[in-house]
């Protein structure tokens, strides 16, 4: 790794291990493009095709991070899918617009969905070209990556499956030069959640001792229902930061279950953006903005 590269990596991980703030996920992929289009006001007659529909979701984004309101003081790194980082914002790579007029951490969403539900439980789609994929985000100047499992029960051998395949590909990632977010989310509405939180975390706790010392993930995990419930996971070395997903939650709910969590910071995608609307002036949707980021905010450092 050149010196230059290797620095920025290194202020980088130092942010994300240390500083104050949350984590914007802003990586809606194909399936969840029109929803997330729509819950901005832009309905699917707007657009005929994918590069349209595409080339309308990075306009919104565009204006989301150009937004004076979107503020490394309160955000430390931001969540992109695909199609955004192989655009540009003024000209420069989304990632290095982020890190060089922001200073904030771009990671890159990397999965392509979930595989039918199996043993209470869906693991990752393969994900074909990988190395080409993260050779590519390495390239854009990508400090690490996301990929998201589902668990909706308390299954054992599932919970299992799910935690294995993300280790396994997060060490994929790693020897990348990349930092990989190992997201196995419990579904908020299983009757079962807080069993499979117990599950889960052993099995994380498992793949984590087995680690060799100099590899570091993060994890993206639902806000547990035991307040701290991950705590211990903080602490482990090869743990860079514990960041939560809403889930499903309004942005209210999420906000005051993730305040109950010390150390736990929000990592929000949907409840990020509402309230955004495309036919809002400049000022209401800074404003609007402004506001939704600084309640996230102070929830994750409480």
């Amino acid at each position: 790794m050149e010196k230059r590269d290797l620095e920025l990596k290194t202020a980088q991980l130092s942010r994300m291990q240390s500083a104050k703030g949350f984590i914007a996920a802003l990586d809606q992929s194909g399936g969840s493009t029109p929803k997330a289009l729509a819950q901005y006001g832009v309905l699917e007659s707007s657009f005929s095709n994918e590069e349209e529909m595409y080339t309308l979701v990075h306009e919104m984004r565009t204006r989301i991070i150009k937004s004076p309101s979107f503020d490394s003081q309160y955000i430390l790194g931001a969540i992109l899918f695909e199609n955004t980082m192989d655009r540009k914002i003024d000209g420069q790579w989304t990632a290095d617009y982020l890190w060089e007029k922001k200073n904030i951490v771009p990671f890159l969403k990397v999965d392509k969905g979930l595989a039918d539900l199996s043993n209470g439980v869906q693991i990752m789609k393969p994900i074909p070209n990988l190395d080409e994929l993260l050779d590519r985000a390495v390239e854009r100047n990508i400090f690490g990556t996301k990929m998201r499992s589902v668990i909706k029960e308390a299954n054992p051998t599932g919970i299992r499956d799910v935690v294995e395949q993300q280790f396994k590909v997060g060490l994929q990632i790693f020897e990348k030069g990349l930092i990989p977010i190992i997201e196995p989310e419990v579904d908020i509405y299983s009757a079962d959640k807080a069993k499979s939180e117990e599950i889960l975390k052993e099995e994380i706790k498992k793949q984590l001792s087995s680690l060799s010392d100099n590899v570091k993930v993060m994890l993206k995990l639902s806000i547990p229902a035991v307040n701290n419930f991950y705590s211990d996971l903080m602490t482990d070395p090869h743990v860079v930061r514990v960041v939560a997903l809403s889930g499903g939650y309004s942005r209210e709910e999420a906000n005051e279950k993730l305040a109950q969590n010390h150390g736990l910071i929000a990592s929000f995608s949907r409840a990020l953006s509402e309230g955004l609307s495309v036919n809002q002036s400049d000022e209401a949707f800074n404003n609007e903005l402004s506001s939704t980021i600084k309640d996230i905010y102070n929830a994750s450092i409480k």
